[in-house]
């Protein structure tokens, strides 16, 4: 009776310490997880903060192309353009009435 006594306990007792030894393994392997998690997250919100930067930087930039000083500025320096020649501006607006084309016809 002892010796069943004693299998029974050995068969228990490697039982338990096998539940022991995997339940350990599983809190392991998400704490190590948790922690590779907790990496990226940093990577991810600083990344985040980096992009918002770029954003701000380059909305201020894209306000500036929009003033009209600076549209003359890079018209002017990069592109060589200056004032148009009177005979290259063309008027554009209302068609004058057909009795006001015939007197000034010539």
């Amino acid at each position: 009776m002892n010796r069943r006594r004693a299998r029974i306990f050995l068969i228990n007792w490697t039982l338990a310490v096998t539940a022991t030894v995997c339940a350990f393994v599983v809190h392991l392997a998400m704490r190590g997880r948790t922690v590779s998690l907790g990496y990226e997250l940093g990577k991810a919100r600083s990344e985040q903060a980096r992009l918002r930067e770029v954003k701000r930087v380059l909305e201020l930039e894209s306000a500036s192309y929009k003033t009209p000083e600076r549209v003359e500025i890079v018209s002017r320096s990069l592109l060589g353009m200056g004032p148009p020649a009177p005979d290259r501006i063309i008027t554009i607006g209302p068609k004058p009435p057909p009795q006001e084309q015939a007197a000034k016809a010539p």
